[in-house]
């Protein structure tokens, strides 16, 4: 199950998260590794967390490997240590869409918003570069807590891009 994608304007936040370069295909390394880092970090620091755990994909090369932030908004940055780093998720125009369902159907989602985007004449803020696509902020927000909602197909994802 898909919304609609919408506009929405979004203010600047700060946030924590621990970067990785990986192949699509390991992909789990983030959730695996950087989830657990990011909320020892919160906890050690007294952090207050703003909304759900994402990745940021900051640069894409499907024939090759990505950069992902495996993070979370925070009220306020702590110190930097170890993995984890500070950083501020940008202000300005994102389009935004909902879906329920297994998170392996993701891949598939976003292909129908880009050519969403494509449709309407909307351009994200991306530089293609030759070693891929790096991008302002591409955001895909893990709404729903695992401990809470034990079923993957009853996930609840937001992406989040930051438009141009």
């Amino acid at each position: 199950m898909l919304t609609l994608p919408k506009i929405t304007e979004r203010t600047a936040q700060a946030y924590i998260y621990v970067p990785f370069t990986v192949r699509m295909n390991q992909m789990q390394k983030p959730a695996n590794e950087g989830f657990p880092q990011v909320f020892a970090y919160i906890n050690q620091h007294g952090l207050t967390p703003i909304g759900e755990a994402f990745y940021n994909y900051r640069r894409i090369d499907m024939s090759s490997t990505l950069d992902v932030e495996a993070g979370i908004a925070v009220t306020a940055a702590g110190p930097e240590g170890g993995s984890v780093r500070n950083g501020v998720l940008p202000a300005g125009r994102f389009v935004e869409l909902s879906y329920t369902g297994h998170p392996d159907q993701l891949m598939t989602v976003t292909g129908m918003l880009i050519g969403w985007l494509k449709e309407t004449n909307q351009k994200l803020d991306v530089d293609e570069k030759p070693d891929g696509d790096h991008f302002a902020c591409r955001l895909e927000i893990y709404e729903s807590d695992p401990d809470v909602v034990p079923d993957m197909n009853d996930w609840v994802t937001t992406l989040a891009f930051k438009l141009a």
